[in-house]
């Protein structure tokens, strides 16, 4: 019997995941949920917010592969199977995510929100450009993506600071740690990128007191988890001018409800939680290394921690 991979993900299309493992993996018999034959070959799963109760007829399970970088959707689950987790660890995503960071980082930074509202209004409006070495840009969360980022808004010349947990260095970028650090953090950031992931102790980290430390009229780009911020002391933010403008690709409901009194906001700009997504075809070679080190009996890379939550 050949041992066996299920992919399930309701958001994610199959048949550019199949192809891209059979390139690396043609021995395995790549199966798509809910079409999984014998769950008893099935050794590998690589998934996205499977339904509660998917793991049990797996059995032989050896492996859970999480499709994407934030798992926070996987361990908070009480039916997680006792193998080894593993997230998505790819350049590209890094990338991707490093693109549209910087693009909302400069949209803010040249006052486009300000132009887009003046063409609508038919106003001929002229703001002074600052230079970039003159605004100041937080990236809350230094891990892999933050980390990518945090570096790309420094090589355009931007003042970088950084705040994780623990202690980082990356070039060009002010880093700071700790729980202590964090309100001076905020308080120098005109612009703040949230990249952290979430777990317990990062839910609605950011909140009406933490908000209120920004400089009055910042700007905030969510790209992590919208549960990091609580979001009715963010639209009461928006709505005072306390904060000037937000760029937002992720909710703490997702799809955003229509009653959302973010559609409304001029000054937000609303993304489908599409900032970085996991790409087949490059991602498929690190997911076929893990599953030879598990056939080879040796350890994970990038392996997931339940306790921590990432």
């Amino acid at each position: 019997m050949r041992e066996a991979l299920v992919f399930h993900s309701e958001l994610d299309a199959a048949a550019p995941w199949v192809e891209a493992l059979n390139a690396e993996l043609p021995d395995l018999d790549l199966r798509v949920s809910p079409d999984v034959g014998d769950p008893e070959a099935v050794r590998y799963a690589l998934v996205w917010k499977p339904p509660h109760g998917f793991f049990a007829p797996f059995t032989n399970l050896k492996l859970v592969v999480n499709l994407g970088a934030g798992v926070d959707a996987l361990v908070a689950r009480d039916d997680l199977p006792p193998v080894p987790i593993t997230r998505i660890s790819d350049p590209d995503m890094s990338r991707m995510m490093a693109s549209f960071v910087l693009m909302a980082v400069l949209r803010h930074a040249r006052d486009i929100p300000l132009f887009e509202k003046a063409q609508r209004e038919g106003r001929w409006h002229y703001v002074q450009p600052r230079p970039a070495d003159e605004i100041s840009v937080g990236v809350l969360g230094l891990g892999e993506l933050g980390g990518t980022a945090a570096a790309e808004i420094a090589r355009q010349g931007f003042r970088v600071s950084g705040w994780s947990r623990t202690p980082k260095e990356i070039p060009g970028v002010a880093c700071v740690s700790g729980m202590e650090a964090l309100p001076a953090f905020l308080r120098a950031s005109e612009i703040l990128v949230v990249m952290l992931p979430l777990t317990p102790a990062t839910r609605h980290i950011l909140n009406a007191e933490t908000l209120a430390l920004l400089p009055r009229g910042a700007k905030l780009i969510n790209v992590a988890r919208g549960a990091i911020i609580d979001e009715p002391a963010l639209v009461a933010a928006l709505r005072s001018g306390a904060l000037g403008g937000a760029t937002l690709d992720v909710f703490e409901t997702e799809p955003l409800p229509a009653q959302s009194p973010l559609w409304g906001m001029e000054n937000v700009l609303i993304t489908p939680h599409l900032a970085s997504t996991a790409i087949p075809k490059s991602a498929a070679a690190q997911i076929a290394a893990n599953i030879r080190r598990i056939q080879a009996g040796e350890s994970v890379a990038n392996p997931v921690d339940p306790q921590r939550g990432y």
